[in-house]
């Protein structure tokens, strides 16, 4: 609020931001598989959060729309050019029964990011005073990212045989490691489905649990009468509940199947939006919040680990690229169709309702994959 203040921002110049930012993400997936093929996976990851952190830092000296717009494009593309190839890099560091752990872990992080910004810009905020803590924000978090931007460079390796290593998997009781294969698919046309069906179901967790993210803090502030320090407690303790959602799914796909955990989050999901909608007891909101948290970032970390299950490590990034496209399609009609429901109703419960209606169709969908490991 402050930075729009600042810099006159009307809603719809916000809005414009916004959009700009998601046409740069889109842009960057779709650079990013070519970028890999031209380069490697660390030049491409380190150079897309590099160019995240210059363009924050921009942000934060900015004085003008056209400045923040043509900053948060660029923004998205280093986003776009860093997530893609990150999580198609589990792929050729772990074999099939680890993967799903691995990028669990991996997308743990999102979790620890928002509780950190829970934390530190209200912080921030009261110590600059005079409206300027955003600027502060910013710059701070923007030379984070730049610091993050070096460990890349220093620390990423393309593939396991770099370091004299093999692929990472677990070791079969005669002593032998197990190496995983693609699972077996009969052609082209077989792959093509299978992508399509996972973009499918990619698609529903962009637009469905985008919307829980984008209004739930306005839902309960305007809805159920919350204060927005006590709104904001809940994002930070949504933050770290996230933490663990990837880990614990992740690490059951590999137990169990990619397609039996994609069902069980996603009724979960469904059930959490249900809870926020009809809110039938008290502290239905307390377990809608919790219920959603400890599953929500687990999509990103078993898609990109069915990816390579159902393509090989060397197609995982095109793949993974493949599905971000269905995630952002979702990740913007959710939030503008269900603004537009809650402008006409006066409340966000018929969204939240689509959000279940639309979770369930994807507990189903996710049935009817291909099995993968156990």
């Amino acid at each position: 609020p402050s930075m729009a203040s600042d810099l006159s921002l009307s809603y719809s110049r916000m809005g414009f931001i916004g959009t700009g930012n998601f046409c740069g993400y889109l842009l960057g997936v779709l650079l990013s598989s070519r970028l890999v093929k031209r380069f490697d996976y660390r030049m491409v990851i380190s150079s897309g959060v590099l160019l995240v952190g210059i363009s924050m830092i921009v942000v934060g000296r900015a004085n003008g729309f056209w400045l923040v717009l043509i900053a948060f494009f660029f923004t998205g593309i280093g986003s776009g050019c860093a997530n893609v190839p990150v999580m198609g890099l589990v792929s050729q560091w772990f074999g099939s029964t680890l993967r799903g752990r691995a990028a669990g872990l991996m997308v743990s992080g999102i979790g620890l990011g928002i509780m950190i910004t829970g934390i530190l810009i209200p912080a921030v905020n009261n110590w600059a005073g005079s409206g300027q803590g955003w600027r502060t924000n910013w710059m701070i978090l923007g030379g984070i990212v730049l610091t993050i931007a070096v460990l890349c460079s220093l620390l990423i390796r393309n593939r396991p045989e770099e370091m004299g290593l093999q692929v990472v998997d677990k070791v079969e009781a005669q002593g032998k490691q197990k190496h995983s294969q693609p699972v077996s698919t009969n052609s082209f046309v077989s792959k093509k489905r299978i992508l399509l069906h996972l973009g499918w179901i990619y698609f529903i967790f962009g637009f469905s649990v985008v919307i829980y993210v984008t209004f739930v803090i306005t839902t309960l502030i305007n809805e159920h009468n919350f204060s927005e320090a006590g709104a904001g407690r809940f994002w930070i303790w949504f933050g770290f509940l996230g933490m663990f959602s990837g880990p614990i799914f992740g690490s059951l796909s590999d137990r169990i199947g990619r397609a039996p955990t994609l069902t069980l989050v996603y009724t979960l999901q469904g059930i959490s939006h249900l809870l926020l909608a009809l809110n039938p007891f008290p502290g239905s909101i307390y377990c809608s919040i919790a219920l959603l948290a400890i599953c929500v970032w687990s999509v990103p970390s078993i898609m990109a680990a069915a990816v390579g299950d159902y393509l090989g490590p060397l197609k995982a990034a095109a793949g993974f690229a493949t599905l971000t496209l269905f995630f952002s399609v979702g990740q913007i009609s959710g939030p503008s169709l269900a603004g537009v429901m809650a402008e006409r109703s006066g409340s966000f419960s018929q969204a939240y309702l689509l959000a279940a209606l639309l979770t369930g169709i994807g507990a189903l969908s996710s049935l009817f994959l291909p099995r993968t490991s156990k």
